[in-house]
């Protein structure tokens, strides 16, 4: 294992020192993540520990299942004790941008849902001002291009299909994903998503604000643990 991925490791493990038996969990998709369900499902099998859990994504699902994690979907949750998640940049005041994936609605399903929220990172994914790293949005299949076309014309920014037109990626809701080249400018991000919102044919935007309350970050030097002073863990 590569020093990189043991810090991810590392991170990811971290993470469940915010879980408690009984809770209801959001369990998120990706690499870092990743090491957070396998402990978890560690901790299921060797402390008796007793969760169950909400996947984003069906990897995470294949994963969670193949650990032996008990499973339940978002409409039988209703709410939900805690997700743990990664993201692709998050700024000082918490906010994310999250969809490299290509799970970000169903990952914004199960952040609102949830009385708190912790993301997994390496320090790389730490940024001034969200943007650097392009937007997803999901859109929907029939209407990307027009989709494009009026970010293009409301912002200024161009955007591509995520895969190309002549295999675009299919997420697992069945949307297709616009990557749009902001840049490092997306001071306000709830501003930037209520507009992006509006467009018709847009699904969901991978913008996630005032919705995590920490952050398990790995650097070179260990893992820190950021905590959202305005967030909502007890």
């Amino acid at each position: 294992m590569s020093d990189v991925e043991g810090l991810k490791r590392e991170a990811g493990i971290t993470a469940c020192s915010f879980v408690r038996s009984g809770m209801k969990l959001g369990l998120g998709t990706g690499s870092t993540v990743k090491y957070t369900i396998i402990e978890i499902g560690r901790m299921i099998s060797e402390e008796g520990m007793d969760v169950v859990g909400v996947p984003t994504s069906e990897s995470t699902r294949e994963l969670a299942e193949s650990l032996g994690i008990p499973l339940m979907s978002i409409s039988e949750a209703e709410s939900l004790d805690l997700t743990i998640d990664g993201a692709d940049e998050f700024d000082p005041n918490f906010s994310l941008i999250k969809g490299g994936g290509g799970a970000l609605t169903r990952e914004k399903e199960v952040a609102l849902i949830s009385d708190s929220m912790i993301v997994v990172a390496d320090d790389r994914k730490k940024v001034p001002v969200l943007g650097k790293f392009d937007l997803p949005i999901e859109v929907d299949q029939e209407l990307w291009s027009e989709v494009s076309e009026a970010i293009r014309l409301s912002s200024g920014v161009e955007s591509t299909l995520r895969g190309g037109g002549e295999s675009p990626y299919v997420t697992d809701n069945g949307g297709f994903i616009l990557d749009c080249k902001f840049g490092p400018t997306i001071v306000d991000p709830a501003n930037l998503e209520a507009q992006i919102l509006s467009i018709g044919g847009v699904v969901q935007v991978g913008l996630f604000v005032d919705l995590c309350d920490a952050v398990v970050m790995s650097t070179e030097s260990g893992v820190e643990v950021i905590i959202n002073p305005v967030g909502r863990l007890p």
